[in-house]
């Protein structure tokens, strides 16, 4: 079966991080390495898995039995370091379409990466991932989860994402990765477009996050800009 190419038409893209523009899997991998070794909590691929989707601050203050604030913090900044020498990489199609994107003068796209109970979301972490894959900032400046009061899968990152680009959500196309943050595009709102680099199109399908298209990846997304607004293609999966 041939595949189904879709152009719409929005007024700005709201992607999320990791997952979707960039992998920070061997960077985890590797500073739980570190810290199974610094605190003897055996086996670091079991510990990566065992703490998967839960957020820095509570996983190192159980696992490592840290209950000193300060200290805590300054271990949360040294795995946030140990993340980034692993080097968190950049997925497929990524540096293209955002340089298909960058303008010096529109505010159509942002990053939206505050997950709350994502392992890396703070506004420390991101900047330097995305410096490491050579991904600028975009001008919109990016959403962490330093930024809103509850993450996704609540509406509430997307549509600071659009605060940012000072557009209506419901004109946004959200870039997702994860069910959590396709449930939270779609309570915003937005148009929401589900790329399969960490989840599988059939898990996809058989949740009810319901996004609007399914791409393999963002080699298979294009974009230009018409009078101020996105023109984006689609290849779905």
């Amino acid at each position: 079966m041939s595949p189904s190419v879709k152009t719409i038409v929005v007024d700005a893209i709201l992607f999320d991080m990791d997952g979707t523009l960039i992998d920070s899997t061997p960077g985890l991998e590797k500073a739980w390495a570190t810290f199974c070794s610094d605190y003897d909590l055996g086996d670091p691929v079991a510990v990566v898995h065992e703490t998967h989707g839960r957020r820095l601050y509570d996983t190192l203050k159980e696992y490592c039995q840290i209950s000193d604030e300060i200290k805590l913090q300054a271990e949360m900044d040294r795995f946030e370091e140990e993340v980034i020498n692993g080097g968190p990489l950049v997925l497929p199609g990524v540096s293209a379409l955002l340089a298909q994107l960058s303008s010096e003068s529109a505010l159509g796209w942002t990053i939206v990466t505050s997950d709350q109970c994502c392992v890396l979301a703070t506004r420390n972490y991101a900047p330097r991932a995305l410096q490491r894959c050579s991904i600028s900032l975009p001008r919109a400046r990016i959403v962490t989860s330093n930024d809103v009061s509850h993450g996704k899968p609540h509406p509430a990152p997307y549509l600071a994402g659009a605060e940012k680009c000072n557009v209506d959500p419901t004109k946004c196309l959200v870039v997702e990765d994860a069910i959590s943050g396709m449930r939270s595009g779609k309570a915003a709102g937005a148009i929401v477009l589900g790329v399969c680099t960490s989840t599988p199109r059939q898990t996809i399908l058989d949740s009810d996050a319901a996004p609007d298209y399914i791409a393999t990846d963002l080699s298979k997304v294009s974009a230009r800009w018409i009078n101020g607004k996105v023109e984006v293609t689609i290849e779905e999966a």
